[in-house]
């Protein structure tokens, strides 16, 4: 009897001398003979270097070819506070135990770290409320309350409605 691995799932087989050597893994059922292997040759150090740089210019560029500096900005600062013998480890341990405690933790639309809850931001006359088409009232109160959160990696602020005007909001559409 003939012993093989299968490559997909490291599971021992063995055939049968008279059936011979099966094309797939009766276990996973991939195919044994297309299993394909990916060499790597890897250069001098100087060109593994010049291919660091390259991807490091690469990773600074945003998703239309240009600097995002207000996120390199916002990684500056906290590096600048670490270079003025602030303690990264102990502002990571902090803002963990805030998020620990929060009840909503969205992810920042920047750098998809999590924000911090800052507090609430009641709107004001300044807002003019709209009604579109086929509503009676308008879809958010001119005395809705925000929630305000903060980034802690970028400092990206993003505001989103409290959970008593999201509800209100669901209301006034689904009653229309």
């Amino acid at each position: 009897m003939e012993t093989t691995i299968c490559p997909w799932c490291q599971t021992e087989i063995v055939w049968d001398e008279e059936l011979g050597p099966e094309e797939e893994c009766p276990y996973c059922h991939n195919e044994l003979k297309g299993y394909r292997t990916l060499n790597i040759a890897l250069g001098s150090e100087e060109e593994l270097e010049e291919e660091e740089e390259t991807q490091e210019e690469d990773d600074d560029l945003s998703l239309w070819g240009e600097h995002d500096e207000s996120h390199l900005n916002a990684i500056r600062r906290v590096e600048a506070f670490a270079a003025d013998g602030g303690d990264l480890l102990a502002y990571e341990s902090g803002v963990e135990k805030v998020l620990d405690r929060q009840d909503e933790v969205p992810e920042c639309p920047h750098c998809r770290e999590y924000m911090i809850f800052a507090g609430t931001e009641t709107l004001g006359a300044e807002f003019k409320p709209a009604s579109p088409g086929g509503l009676r009232e308008p879809l958010v109160k001119t005395s809705a309350k925000l929630n305000v959160y903060v980034c802690s990696a970028c400092f990206h602020v993003g505001r989103f409605l409290s959970e008593d005007d999201r509800n209100a909001l669901i209301r006034t559409v689904s009653e229309s």
